[in-house]
């Protein structure tokens, strides 16, 4: 789920941002790394990145004569987000076919719950709206918050339109899984 994490890596910055004294402020190198980290989104070992929570150092530029750039080791401590089977995670529901349905959690836009996963619940056609609905009148539909548990998980550096994000298969077999009730929700209070 959430971790720190301390992560290491190199940032470019160009000589065009020299001062006239010829050193680089570290604001620049901060800012490029958090440019880059945005560009990165996540990766299979971190997870996605939501925060950096402290710099721990960087080090001394060294020129790199092709690029005409100056590059920094930089180490700093990041809050990620790596889902791992048997988490348990809440999901707002944003496409609904028959197989199933797709969530949406933090950073997280692939997230599948299969209608296999979904004991006792059945899909229901009504006028214009697709819902899956149990015997007890739960109901799944767009906009619904769901309690589910990771199933399984897949990264993708590249497939499709999808880039840099991890596939997530989810079910609400088990105890406390489902749709949840909100307060504020459409519950009447008497």
């Amino acid at each position: 789920m959430f971790r720190e994490m301390e992560v290491r890596g190199c940032v470019a910055i160009s000589t065009k941002s020299l001062d006239r004294n010829g050193v680089v402020n570290q604001s620049s190198v901060v800012t490029r790394l958090l440019k880059e980290l945005l560009l990165l989104k996540s990766t299979e070992e971190h997870g996605y990145f939501l925060a950096v929570t402290k710099l721990k150092s960087i080090g001394n530029g060294e020129f790199e004569e092709e690029s005409r750039d100056i590059r920094f080791p930089v180490s700093v401590v990041c809050r990620t987000f790596l889902p791992v089977r048997g988490d348990i995670m809440l999901g707002v529901v944003h496409k609904i076919y028959r197989s199933g349905v797709f969530l949406r959690c933090g950073p997280m836009k692939f997230i599948y719950l299969s209608a296999r996963k979904m004991p006792n619940f059945y899909h229901v056609q009504w006028k214009t709206q697709e819902v899956f609905m149990n015997d007890n009148l739960s109901r799944i539909e767009n906009d619904v918050v769901i309690r589910f548990v990771v199933f399984a998980t897949r990264w993708r550096k590249k497939d499709w339109n999808i880039e840099r994000e991890f596939m997530i298969l989810a079910s609400i077999e088990g105890d406390g899984l489902g749709p949840v009730s909100l307060p504020g929700s459409d519950a009447l209070d008497f």
